[in-house]
């Protein structure tokens, strides 16, 4: 008895006897002998899946007839593969045995090592949208402010800048952390300090800052705005206590600028630098506001009256040299007094004949005479 079959063109026969593997049937019409008997098992595969799976893979890759039709992966355990098809991303794998076929596709296989820790790739956004990619790839977005710090088991492995990035999953234990590198400020809120003489008054500052160098930030200190804050704290306070009150009220940016310089020193030990220092309020115990806005009073009210000393002194200073001019210069007089005439009689609809003589003299007896009258 002959068994008759057709092999399709996207597939091939696998033909067993008693259970071991004997030949690869290629595409075609064969009669096959002893089926019917149970000693011949015919398994059809199809080829256009590419992957080659079996329960029997093991075996079967060994078989040089079935070997050279496959491109066979052997991956251990710190190995990933992936896997191409016709210029186009098939599959990614990790550790165990694969096998893909030859034909009909064109079969590339490219092969990592997690030991390296990060995965770059050409077609990295691609990869990344396999299925089954986040089984082994992990993938982190850094924008263009930021710097991030990979670490594995605890040791700093590199500082990568913006762009995407992806991470093995079982490469060992990873973290890593984004540090922002963007100007950031710090309100240095109302903190009571005593000055050189013995005044007790609270100033609110502000602390423009950045991170010049990740490592650092990250390994020197815990929480480097923290670690800002309360640097800015302790400046304060050297600046602010090695002054009285009116050198400090006199001038702010004079402290500022004390405090940026000594804020600066410190913060550079764990990466980050000071852009701008600005003291922002002054407050005053409630009596010391009080005793300064009578001081303020008093000097405003002796400012004026000094002033309008000035004022007096200068004004009789102008009439003594007036006096004198006129009495210097006839003339002058003369003329003076008719202007002052002038003035009197501003409006009035009279007409005055004087002659000569003294003006004012004449003037005496004309309002005498209209008196009598």
């Amino acid at each position: 008895m002959y068994f008759r079959t057709h092999i399709q063109q996207n597939q091939l026969g696998l033909l067993f006897r008693r259970g071991d593997f004997r030949r690869v049937l290629p595409p075609g019409t064969w009669t096959l002998p002893g089926l019917w008997l149970g000693m011949d098992r015919l398994q059809i595969v199809g080829v256009d899946a590419t992957r080659f799976v079996h329960p029997d893979l093991a075996t079967l890759v060994r078989q040089p007839e079935l070997r050279e039709r496959l491109v066979v992966l052997d991956l251990a355990e710190d190995q990933r593969a992936l896997v191409w098809r016709d210029g186009r991303i098939l599959d990614l794998v990790g550790p165990g045995l694969f096998a893909y076929w030859r034909e009909p596709h064109t079969v590339r296989v490219e092969t990592f090592s997690v030991a390296d820790l990060r995965f770059q790739h050409a077609q990295l956004d691609a990869v990344l949208d396999l299925p089954n990619a986040r089984t082994y790839l992990v993938a982190v977005d850094v924008e263009a402010h930021e710097r991030l710090l990979v670490r594995r088991g605890g040791e700093l492995m590199t500082t990568l800048g913006p762009g995407r990035h992806a991470f093995w999953t079982r490469a060992g234990s990873i973290s890593w952390k984004a540090v922002d590198l963007r100007e950031q400020i710090a309100d240095v809120q109302g903190q009571e300090i005593m000055t050189a003489d013995k005044v007790t008054l609270r100033l609110n500052l502000v602390v423009s800052w950045r991170v010049v160098d990740p490592v650092a930030s990250a390994t020197q200190v815990e929480n480097v705005a923290t670690a800002v804050y309360r640097e800015a704290q302790l400046a304060l306070r050297a600046a602010v206590g090695g002054r009285d009150l009116d050198r400090i009220l006199a001038d702010k940016d004079a402290v500022a600028a004390e405090v940026r310089d000594g804020l600066a020193r410190r913060v550079a030990t764990f990466g980050a630098a000071v852009a701008g220092v600005g003291v922002r309020d002054i407050v005053l115990p409630g009596d010391m506001k009080l005793i300064f806005n009578q001081v303020i009073e008093a000097q405003k009210r002796a400012e004026a009256n000094l002033i309008r000393r000035r004022e007096e002194t200068a004004a009789a200073r102008s009439q003594a040299n007036t006096a004198r001019l006129l009495a210097e210069n006839p003339v002058l007089l003369r003329m003076q007094e008719l202007e002052s005439l002038g003035e009197i009689l501003k409006g009035a609809k009279v007409t005055f004949v004087l002659g000569q003589g003294d003006l004012g003299q004449q003037l005496k007896n004309l309002v005498a005479t209209a008196g009598d009258e």
